[in-house]
């Protein structure tokens, strides 16, 4: 079992807006690109959804996967602060309300859980195996970020979750912090900033089930990003959640 590296919640604040972002730079500025989740299309479902505040400022994006476990990534509660969700609708500023309590992340990879203050009546979003997502594969990102690239992305999160179909090139890349990831790249639409901590779903080939597999991590907000591989860190999941 991974060890279990835990953050009160209600440290300093030292701006989660920041450090999502910081994540969700590219080597270069991104220019030239008509407004994309960038492209990709508004979802029509997402009652797994959830949609992360810091101190009451929006910052990212994040699944709930059991009663009171928010599943989020690591670079967007780096800062503290108060967390607080909005969770199971497609727009933003409804849905069900709850605040987080304590904040696990993972020592190696890109990933946190939140317990809530209270258990939330959802649907949780399943958490699949490897099998689930190969090479090649068309898989689906969702997530309530930047729809551009030629302005400071906080001026234009979405405010409706938006969904992309993008292609996997690999389920051996690298996150954030260096943990195992599932690189993909542009379908109809890419990550921005503001999609951190949101979910990539896939369809498996062995059951036909619909899947979170990844945990947005980095983008280049062009052609490629990268989503922490959720299955590669199932035990320390189970570990700190039970789920």
């Amino acid at each position: 079992m991974d060890p279990v590296r835990t953050i009160r919640v209600g440290a300093a604040l030292a701006c989660a807006t920041a450090a999502a972002l910081t994540a969700f730079t590219s080597p270069a500025e991104a220019t030239d690109y008509s407004p994309r989740i960038i492209d990709g299309g508004d979802a029509g479902s997402g009652p797994w959804a959830a949609r992360l505040f810091s101190d009451g400022r929006e910052t990212c994006s994040a699944t709930i996967i059991a009663a009171k476990w928010i599943l989020t990534a690591e670079h967007c509660v780096a800062g503290g602060g108060t967390l607080t969700f909005h969770i199971g609708s497609l727009d933003q500023t409804q849905g069900e309300q709850a605040t987080g309590v304590s904040v696990h992340t993972h020592p190696t990879a890109d990933l946190a859980l939140v317990e809530l203050d209270h258990d939330v009546q959802a649907t949780y979003a399943p958490l699949g195996p490897g099998s689930a997502v190969s090479g090649g594969q068309t898989v689906q990102i969702y997530g309530w970020g930047a729809t551009c690239t030629d302005q400071p992305e906080i001026n234009c999160q979405s405010r409706t979750l938006k969904v992309a179909d993008v292609t996997v090139a690999t389920t051996s890349g690298s996150d954030y912090r260096g943990g195992r990831a599932v690189t993909v790249t542009y379908g109809d639409g890419i990550a921005a900033g503001g999609d951190s901590g949101g979910p990539m779903f896939a369809t498996s080939p062995v059951d036909g089930q619909y899947y979170q597999v990844g945990v947005a991590s980095t983008s280049d907000r062009a052609t490629t990003s990268n989503y922490t591989a959720t299955f590669e860190y199932r035990d320390w999941i189970t570990q700190t959640s039970g789920v």
